[in-house]
């Protein structure tokens, strides 16, 4: 195997980076390129032993990284958002090559987004605190103290940005990370590293293994030095997490699947509503937040669905790389395969694809929006994770929350509607981590992230981020216990 491959112009080295050094393996897997189907390289494929040695640079590096004063942490982060910045251009072709995502996007906001993950991290760090506080006389203290290694796994969608909010934050708090990045997306992930490096960085507080799933995974996860475990991804996966971490009791960040709906009431403003509904096939449909279920009162619902239409058929899908490309590939085969079946189970079922409903050449599947949906079918209650949208309509504001709220999962919703106290009663109703009133996916590092029910257990994000990645320590002092040496 070559340790390192030519993505569009970048080399990029396929070896794990564990303890400060490129690390082989005896496997490889072979990264695919869902723009045309080719293969990009062999990617080290890391198993039990990569990851023990992974655990093992975090654990050692560890005491010298807890113990650095905020400020150098501080600017350490800022010196790899500098990094990420030189580099901005790289980072996006070469994602762009790997997991199909538009190259436009990468380039004028997700990469410039990886550089703020780190920026803001850094700047929460120096402002982090809480008041002191008194008991009886007695001072109270309350510190966030460097928990120790985490692993930190990451899904292929959004394969730098995602993990960067995870590293970001861990890294800030004084912990040293085990990153590993999705099978289907590894690349950024190693130009990270080479990136930290360059940076300052000091060996073994950043680790990036590569492999697949749980030949890797539930020896990170299981590990009894890791103190920490956060994972992006689907809810079986995290899982098997959780009960790999269950024998330890590791503590657990789980960002899941969502099937989030978007209300639009008679009231809303048409046209925003049509525009916020075709955003949804973002990145071809591959988005946890995206509002996949139209909820749509009965009276716009011809109108609705006709400006819908006429909108999304004038996306223009193909080469990621183009310029005037709106809608990229799916990532895999696989998940092509997936998203496939649920439509065709959907038809079999009475649902009618009113645009789409079948695979294009390639990686390629045409946006999708079915009607005729029951609400306990597949369609309606299982993530798709493609273009693929549903649209069921309703006659009342209660009925609307009743249909928002019926599936397993609780990550996100979408509201639309130009009535400000009917925004408030719906939104207070909804089981939601996150809800968008007339808009969708505007998203500030302060506010806690994460979901309800199946979308996941805890919150990261601005202080959340170092409630999870540091232990808490109250200290209380008593008054007047202090020996007089004067």
């Amino acid at each position: 195997m070559a340790d390192k491959i030519v993505v569009a112009g970048v080399s990029v080295d396929t070896r794990h980076w564990i303890g400060g050094e490129r690390v082989a393996s005896a496997g490889t897997f072979t990264d695919v390129s869902p723009i045309d189907g080719g293969a990009i390289g062999e990617i080290a494929r890391g198993g039990s032993a990569e990851a023990a040695a992974a655990v093992a640079a975090a654990n050692a590096a560890f005491p010298s990284w807890a113990a650095t004063p905020r400020a150098e942490r501080a600017r350490i982060l800022h010196a790899i958002a500098d990094g990420v910045e030189k580099r901005i251009e790289e980072l996006a072709i070469v994602e762009t090559t790997d997991n199909g995502a538009l190259l436009r996007s990468h380039r004028r906001g997700v990469m410039p987004r990886v550089a703020h993950n780190f920026r803001f991290f850094a700047d929460w760090l120096l402002k982090l605190d809480h008041e002191d506080f008194e008991t009886r006389g007695h001072a109270n203290h309350v510190s966030w103290d460097p928990a120790g290694p985490c692993v930190l796994i990451t899904p292929w969608n959004a394969p730098l940005m995602l993990a960067t909010w995870k590293v970001a934050p861990a890294l800030a708090a004084g912990d040293t990370v085990v990153l590993k990045p999705a099978e289907w997306s590894p690349l950024t992930a190693s130009l990270l590293a080479d990136i930290a490096a360059e940076a300052g960085l000091p060996a073994g507080v950043l680790n990036v293994v590569q492999g697949y799933g749980s030949e890797i995974g539930d020896a990170l996860t299981s590990h009894p030095d890791v103190r920490r475990i956060s994972f992006t991804g689907s809810v079986p996966t995290a899982k098997r997490i959780a009960e790999s971490a269950a024998a330890n009791l590791t503590p657990l960040s789980l960002e899941l699947g969502g099937k989030s709906p978007l209300l639009v009431f008679a009231d809303a403003d048409l046209e925003l509503a049509v525009d916020l509904a075709v955003e949804q096939y973002d990145n071809a449909g591959q988005v946890c937040l995206a509002a996949t279920r139209f909820l749509v009162e009965e009276s716009i619902a011809a109108e609705f669905t006709r400006r819908f239409v006429d909108k999304a058929t004038g996306l223009r899908q193909g080469d990621p790389r183009d310029e005037a490309t709106d809608i990229g590939p799916n990532i895999h085969t696989r998940q092509l395969e997936k998203i496939d079946g649920f439509v065709q189970r959907a038809v079999a079922a009475g649902a009618r694809a009113v645009i789409g409903g079948h695979r294009k050449d390639g990686h390629y599947y045409a946006p999708t929006l079915l009607t005729d949906v029951a609400q306990d079918s597949e369609i309606v209650q299982e993530e798709v994770f493609g273009p693929v949208l549903t649209l069921q309509t309703f006659s009342t504001e209660e009925e609307a929350v009743r249909l928002a709220n019926d599936t397993r999962f609780g990550l996100a919703a979408t509201l639309a509607t130009g009535d400000r106290e009917r925004a408030e009663r719906v939104t207070a109703q909804l089981v939601a981590g996150t809800v968008w009133v007339n808009c969708f996916f505007v998203r500030d590092l302060q506010a806690p992230f994460g979901g309800s029910r199946l979308s996941g257990v805890g919150r990261e994000g601005g202080t959340w981020s170092f409630d999870f990645y540091c232990d808490l320590k109250n200290t209380v002092t008593a008054p007047n216990g202090w020996k007089n040496h004067g």
